[in-house]
């Protein structure tokens, strides 16, 4: 796989990950509706400054791993694997029936508030950093230095949620609408879980 092969692939798989709605797009929403967009883009912006900080330690992490262990490498590969087709499968077989823009509760305080929530929203949350581990590195092209080309990847990611949270914000009503219907919920999460086990059966199957 090329660079741009790679980076394209990327793109396609997190862009549908970034609009999937999770307890991130809740919290940007919620803000928005009740307190503003201010305080919402400060809300997005702490999201995505955890999202890079999770990104920079699995590719400082990963990138002296498997330069130095083809076991390593491929256990990693396997636990990975099994990891996204289980989440493809449960979104698939299970997907959830309503979207609750309440799962994302006001936290007191100034604007700033609601950075440190943003930031502590994704820190706190190991399941962030498991995902890293399992989604990056399937993207990596053969060759390439795995950190800085890991760090990449989580780096496009975060703009891509910076665009999402604008949008979101821009257009509250008619996307906080949408994602009260079930069925858009449904083909979302079906959609979601059909990239992720797509993905889980292509890293099962790569060889270093």
């Amino acid at each position: 796989m090329t660079v741009a092969a790679a980076l394209l692939a990327f793109s396609v798989a997190a862009g549908l990950l970034t609009i999937t709605p999770g307890l991130d797009t809740a919290l940007v929403l919620r803000t928005t509706a009740a307190e503003g967009s201010k305080r919402a883009a400060l809300a997005g912006l702490g999201i995505v400054t955890g999202c890079l900080a999770w990104g920079a330690a699995v590719a400082l992490g990963l990138g002296a791993l498997l330069a130095a262990s083809t076991l390593a490498f491929t256990i990693l590969k396997w636990i990975g694997a099994a990891y996204l087709v289980w989440l493809g499968l449960n979104l698939i077989l299970k997907p959830r029936q309503r979207f609750d823009l309440d799962a994302a509760a006001a936290p007191a305080g100034d604007g700033l508030a609601w950075m440190r929530r943003g930031l502590l929203t994704n820190l706190l949350n190991p399941k962030v950093g498991v995902f890293y581990v399992s989604f990056l590195p399937q993207f990596l092209p053969h060759g390439v230095p795995a950190a800085p080309f890991i760090f990449l990847l989580a780096a496009l990611h975060a703009v891509m949620g910076l665009a999402w949270f604008a949008t979101l914000i821009a257009a509250t009503r008619p996307i906080a609408g949408a994602l009260k219907q079930a069925a858009v919920v449904r083909w979302l999460d079906r959609l979601t879980g059909g990239v992720f086990l797509a993905f889980g059966l292509r890293l099962a199957l790569e060889r270093r």
